[in-house]
């Protein structure tokens, strides 16, 4: 049954990325990357990595996705008006060029896992499994090995969010 979910995602996410490739109309490939970005998540969750696949769905479905959705609704541009429509359409004119990588990519992608030795991959995977949740191991080594770099990036955050409300203050002291 799980080989069967996992190719459905696969093809979820190779489908909406495709679309976003291809559309013309900016907001249609910004939801089509939604897609491609729970196709991820679920992937994610599928090889038991429950850490990372809330990470996605916080930082890029829930950050970077909305405001990108945001800034194409909101933007003043000039679509077609007078239909009751706003679209914004772009031109591609690099297909070509993006083609010709994205064979490229494939064929390194194909050669590489042709090479690979995926029991061996499997039994050392499995050989190591701990017992508990992913997120309770990142958790733990958090607030015991790693609490000073978590607490320095944690000040820097707050000085970057800071100068950015000093940055975006209108009024110039």
């Amino acid at each position: 049954m799980i080989p069967f979910i996992f190719i459905a995602f696969i093809l979820l996410i190779a489908v909406s990325a495709s679309v976003v490739l291809w559309s013309k109309n900016v907001l249609y490939a910004a939801f089509s990357l939604l897609l491609t970005f729970f196709g991820i998540a679920a992937l994610y969750v599928l090889i038991g990595a429950d850490f990372l696949a809330i990470t996605q769905l916080l930082v890029y479905v829930g950050g970077i996705l909305v405001l990108l959705i945001f800034g194409v609704m909101l933007t003043n541009q000039k679509g077609s008006k007078e239909n009751g429509k706003n679209d914004i359409i772009g031109t591609n004119t690099n297909r070509l060029i993006g083609f010709v990588v994205a064979i490229g990519l494939f064929g390194l992608l194909f050669y590489s896992f042709a090479r690979a030795d995926f029991i061996k991959i499997q039994s050392y995977l499995f050989e190591t499994t701990e017992t508990f949740s992913t997120t309770q191991n990142i958790g733990i080594l958090l607030m015991t090995d790693f609490v000073l770099p978590f607490e320095v990036s944690g000040i820097l955050l707050m000085a970057t969010l800071i100068g950015a409300a000093y940055l975006s203050n209108k009024s110039k002291v």
